[in-house]
């Protein structure tokens, strides 16, 4: 067997190459992100999308024509995805359909630590959880095999450490699952995909039939395994995904029921393994999901204390949990706060903010930065996109002295993701001091580490592609007034500007354009190329006879 060293990021990705995955799409954001990354350096069809609801719904197309497609996102993405998630556990799919939520208990670098288990259960789609990189191969393997014999999506949920530990990863002889992948074709089904009432009703029949087979299945399955130690048999542990690998070693005397397949739970699994053993440990990273489950079956279980709900689980935490130790714990050491890039482009902008006392409706990004001294400059922060409509409801509401200073700023990533629904509304329901709409387009998704975006003309692989015009789009939703300015390079006329636009009634975008200082190097090698691509096309369509473009 090839055996390599690899995160649990790059297994998934190299499970997706062996298994015949014919296209992964997906939006950045960790601790996805490196998924897509290598499976294109792989050699596999891979590619960013506005976001994840379109992103999924791109892949679902895929499947349909009975292809094996693969979705990756971080957790709050699948709040963007959910959806179509939801109605394509309806209509089930043709080919595989794996979907990767990259959850981040402890919020290494998010807004929220949802525990997306509860998803799975919401929609009723199989979720599959690794432990380790080796698992992250071999699950998405059996995702890919359970989602084309069940015809259904399949929520593949990794956490921070395991998407970014490194273990060893012994690949399949010759790779791939046991079947290979099929032909892309498209059959009609209408019936099936088409949700209008008259369908969706015995869609869902269909949808809780299938969860009961691979219920059933789930009980005798290799995902959800009983591992018997050299013990007395006092303690048993039920545990998944890395919570598994922290109570291996907080109790290597303890027998194990780990489960591989979180949803459908193998409830009569767990009630063996329990009445075997004199006490029931459950395990688990994030809300008590399962713990709640087994109990609502009758099963008696022990779960972790509420103070155990909160951050990522450790070895030294899951003994606490074990002894029932609920002393205050010691706080971890307090590291450097992250801040701006000495060199960023964002400081003008947020010094100007700072300066006219703005009240600013922020978003996700390193923008995002801007609320720690010495700035703090940004006064909420609640989702991708959610800067804008938050910037007009407190527009909408405050007196005209306090409404005057409200601005919205976003990122070009973040604004292409979701914020133009945001600036549509702006559009149709203008407040009436009007309002200032700032993006910060530095030309990178730079949070996640420089990935592409449909603004910046580049694909995921840096190759040229059409450009979305981010002042051009806001002119076309009807903005009066829009302004391209380098803030960084002409900080008296961004202060002018400013305040120019909060003392006038009309909508207002500011594009403050600068590429990241991180990128720029690569953006203008990238675009280079890019402008070459747009010249031949600019080429070829002036030659077209007239009318071809409407052929």
């Amino acid at each position: 067997m090839d055996r390599q060293l690899l995160s649990g990021d790059e297994a998934v990705a190299l499970a997706a190459l062996h298994t015949g995955i014919a296209l992964g799409t997906g939006y950045p954001g960790t601790p996805s992100t490196e998924i897509l990354e290598t499976f294109d350096a792989l050699g596999g069809r891979a590619q960013w999308a506005p976001n994840e609801k379109v992103a999924l719904e791109v892949a679902l197309g895929a499947a349909f024509a009975n292809a094996r497609a693969l979705v990756t996102m971080k957790h709050v993405g699948l709040n963007v995805a959910a959806d179509p998630l939801f109605t394509a556990a309806y209509t089930g799919v043709g080919g595989a359909l794996v979907v990767v939520t990259a959850d981040d208990p402890g919020m290494s670098s998010s807004q929220n630590e949802q525990d997306n288990r509860r998803y799975a259960i919401a929609a009723g789609l199989p979720m599959i959880e690794p432990s380790d990189s080796q698992e992250a191969y071999d699950f998405f393997v059996a995702a890919v095999e359970m989602s084309e014999r069940w015809h259904i999506p399949v929520l593949f949920r990794m956490t921070t450490r395991v998407c970014h530990s490194k273990s060893i990863v012994a690949a399949r002889a010759g790779g791939g699952a046991s079947a290979p992948a099929p032909r892309p074709h498209f059959e009609h089904d209408i019936n099936g995909r088409v949700m209008i009432p008259a369908n969706a009703r015995p869609a869902h029949r269909r949808l809780r039939a299938k969860l009961a087979e691979i219920g059933e299945w789930g009980e005798t399955c290799p995902l959800n395994r009983v591992e018997r130690s050299g013990g007395d048999g006092s303690i048993g542990i039920v545990a998944s995904g890395i919570s598994y690998m922290h109570a291996v070693e907080a109790a290597p005397d303890a027998s194990f029921l780990k489960i591989g397949l979180v949803n459908p739970l193998p409830i009569e699994k767990v009630r063996t393994f329990a009445a075997s053993v004199r006490r029931t440990f459950v395990v688990e990273e994030g809300d008590p999901v399962i713990a709640d489950s087994l109990r609502a079956a009758g099963i008696a279980v022990d779960s972790k204390p509420e103070m155990y709900r909160f951050g990522e689980l450790d070895v030294a935490r899951v003994r606490r949990i074990l002894a029932g130790d609920t002393s205050p714990e010691v706080a971890s050491a307090r590291g450097k706060p992250p801040e701006l890039c000495p060199a960023c482009p964002y400081h003008t902008v947020y010094a100007t903010l700072q300066k006219h006392d703005c009240i600013v409706a922020g978003d996700i990004g390193c923008y995002s930065l801007g609320v720690l001294p010495p700035y703090k400059a940004m006064d909420t922060c609640v989702a991708m996109g959610a800067s804008i409509g938050v910037g007009l409801g407190l527009r909408h509401v405050l007196p005209d002295e306090e409404a005057r200073r409200v601005v919205s700023i976003i990122g070009d990533s973040t604004f292409v993701h979701s914020g133009i629904s945001g600036l549509v509304e702006m559009a149709y329901n203008p407040p009436r001091t009007g309002h200032v709409v700032i993006v910060l387009d530095n030309g990178t998704t730079a949070m996640t580490g420089q990935q592409e975006h449909p603004g910046t003309g580049r694909r995921l692989d840096h190759g040229p592609t059409n450009q979305l015009s981010i002042e051009g789009l806001a002119t076309a939703i009807g903005i009066p007034s829009v302004t391209v300015i380098d803030a960084y390079a002409e900080p008296e006329e961004f202060d002018r500007l400013l305040q120019q636009r909060l003392a006038a009634t009309e909508l207002s975008v500011i594009v403050a354009r600068r590429p990241c200082i991180l990128a720029a190097a690569d953006i203008r090698k990238w675009e280079g190329q890019a402008a070459e691509f747009r010249a031949r096309a600019a080429e070829q369509s002036a030659v077209c006879e007239p009318g071809e473009e409407n052929r």
